[in-house]
């Protein structure tokens, strides 16, 4: 956790100097805004990354920029200061919505 508050804090001493990565065209399906338990994660085709996790005692809201994929994982962050997001299954589709599993929360995609 605190990798996410020193990113909290580069964010805000930081802001507008970084700059988003747009997402690679092999890697659409995980543009969207993603929802699950306690978990909201939105990315742009831009490389804006919005994310909201809430758990007791531990409350986590970011807006920062894309900066690379590795592999299904992608980084965010500003400037030297990332975190990875761990995509342990990518965007597919599964009984007619989009799923995916990021930090082992399963994300739906609103359509």
């Amino acid at each position: 956790m605190r990798i996410l508050a020193s990113l909290i804090l580069a964010a805000g001493l930081l802001a507008g100097s970084a700059w988003a990565a747009p997402v690679p065209a092999d890697k659409m399906a995980y543009v969207g805004n993603w929802q699950g338990k306690d978990m909201q994660l939105s990315l742009s085709k831009e490389g804006k990354v919005e994310y909201k996790r809430g758990r007791p005692n531990d409350q986590v809201n970011l807006s920062i920029d894309l900066q690379r994929f590795k592999g299904n994982n992608f980084e965010a962050g500003v400037s030297f200061v990332t975190t990875t997001f761990v995509v342990s299954k990518p965007p597919h589709r599964e009984g007619g919505k989009w799923k995916m599993t990021v930090d082992g929360v399963e994300l739906t995609r609103d359509e």
